[in-house]
């Protein structure tokens, strides 16, 4: 009986150690993760500054394109869509070239407003304002505008270089200890 009761005892002590190990691989494995990934960010954030920076001002000039040529479409359809009137309504022309021409209009009835060119200026500039704030400006993240400093960039690099190191070195693969005892 006490040399099962040895076994059984030996055969616990034997399990509660490997669940306790079975834990501190799990939160060893956890924290090589986790320093290694942003040490890893850390490491390709630095190396590839320059590349995001020229992402992001591509991605503005290529907003502002596309701003431009909706614009032109645009024009394009209402010049189509003026045309088209002109095709089907010849007395329109009549109409556009007083306009345009600036010729008094001959109907009595109709009061056709003057505008002055202090209105015509103020006009002007709150229609360039409204289109200047529209425009896509380029618009960088905080890290990157921080990052694209050479100094802070080399110091996130030895950073990100000490972080892959702390992880490989303290939560690397743990050395198995030999369960077996020492013969003598």
């Amino acid at each position: 009986m006490s040399k099962h009761l040895n076994s059984f005892t030996h055969k616990g002590i034997h399990e509660l150690r490997d669940t306790k190990l079975r834990r501190q691989n799990i939160i060893r494995v956890f924290l090589f993760v986790v320093f290694f990934s942003i040490g890893a960010a850390a490491l390709s954030g630095s190396i590839l500054c320059a590349d995001l920076l020229l992402y992001y001002h591509n991605k503005g000039l290529l907003k502002d394109e596309k701003e431009l040529s909706n614009k032109l479409k645009s024009l394009n359809d209402d010049y189509d869509a003026l045309l088209q009137q002109l095709r089907d309504d010849p007395n329109l022309i009549k109409r556009i070239a007083l306009v345009t021409l600036g010729k008094e209009a001959g109907d009595a009835n109709t009061i056709y407003p003057k505008a002055t060119a202090e209105q015509l200026a103020a006009a002007r500039k709150a229609l360039k304002e409204e289109t200047s704030g529209e425009t896509a400006k380029e618009t960088l993240p905080m890290w990157l505008t921080r990052c694209k400093e050479p100094r802070r960039r080399t110091m996130l690099f030895f950073a990100g270089a000490g972080l892959i190191l702390i992880s490989f070195i303290c939560f690397g693969p743990a050395k198995e200890i030999s369960r077996q005892e020492p013969k003598s």
